[in-house]
């Protein structure tokens, strides 16, 4: 069974993959998949015995209702694409009643500063509804290994502390950001806006490398308003965030600390916000 829709049937087919010399990768997604899921899946199925890809749309990630039904779906076309890897990869693609079925969200988690700052500032609650799917996920799977993307690299530390507390013998692999011919981080969320707009949100890639080259010479206030600049001088374009912050705790840059950082953007363009990171120091 290939493609598998319940709890039940899950346990079934793992049962089976499960032994001390198999080891179990794991790729949660959201669906609409883009080249830079099928990135992870590859690299799954290059370190483990067996893949399991997840499709849920987990409605407490989302802040609004609207956001969430706007959220782009197309689960025959994911199948597709992560089938043209391997025929040997499982899919768990479970409805929202299998996932919660009391209907509960009750799980609150307190990451400290990775959980309040940037994403979490603006998406209060998001990282909560993170952990608790993923916890469930863990559960359902005990994986070996699971693999995330860079794009979401804040995500990547919620998940981190997550394995700390609960799944220490969990391996998490982050891997690098896919971007397109113009540099622009492949999410998701991108087919929702207009391709008249679409080629021109290279800016933000080009912000964050303008950045990077000049924000230990630039004080911070004025390398902000230039990047500022830089994006609203574009119609329909709106700088939501910039930040400089380390990435172990999230701490803002300070010029002279030997700390690795990254600079962290996201900009609303038709209403529809797009996020992205970089490193700029390790």
């Amino acid at each position: 069974m290939s493609i598998v829709k319940t709890i039940s049937d899950l346990n079934t087919t793992l049962v089976k993959q499960q032994s001390k010399s198999n080891k179990i990768g794991l790729v949660p997604t959201m669906g609409s998949l883009h080249e830079g899921h099928l990135s992870l899946i590859r690299n799954a199925s290059n370190k483990c015995d067996f893949v399991w890809v997840t499709i849920f749309i987990n409605p407490k990630q989302f802040n609004s209702l609207d956001d969430f039904n706007a959220y782009p779906k197309d689960i025959d076309n994911d199948v597709k694409k992560i089938f043209s890897i391997s025929k040997h990869i499982k899919i768990f693609i479970p409805s929202t009643n299998e996932m919660y079925p009391d209907k509960k969200f009750d799980e609150n988690y307190e990451f400290e500063q990775i959980g309040n700052v940037l994403e979490g500032k603006y998406r209060p609650g998001h990282f909560n509804g993170v952990a608790i799917i993923v916890k469930k996920l863990f559960d359902l799977f005990s994986p070996n290994m699971v693999f995330f993307g860079e794009k979401d690299f804040q995500q990547t530390l919620i998940i981190k502390r997550l394995i700390s507390w609960y799944y220490p013998k969990i391996k998490i692999f982050v891997c690098p950001t896919i971007r397109n011919k113009d540099g622009l981080a492949l999410s998701s969320r991108n087919q929702l806006i207009s391709k008249k707009l679409l080629s021109k949100c290279k800016i933000i890639f080009e912000t964050l490398q303008f950045a990077k080259a000049n924000y230990e010479k630039t004080d911070f206030p004025i390398l902000l308003e230039e990047i500022r600049k830089k994006i609203e001088i574009l119609d329909e374009f709106k700088l939501e965030y910039f930040e400089i912050r380390d990435e172990e705790k999230l701490d803002l840059f300070c010029k002279g600390e030997k700390k690795s950082f990254r600079g962290f953007i996201s900009v609303k363009v038709e209403g529809i916000r797009l996020i992205d990171n970089l490193l700029f120091k390790n």
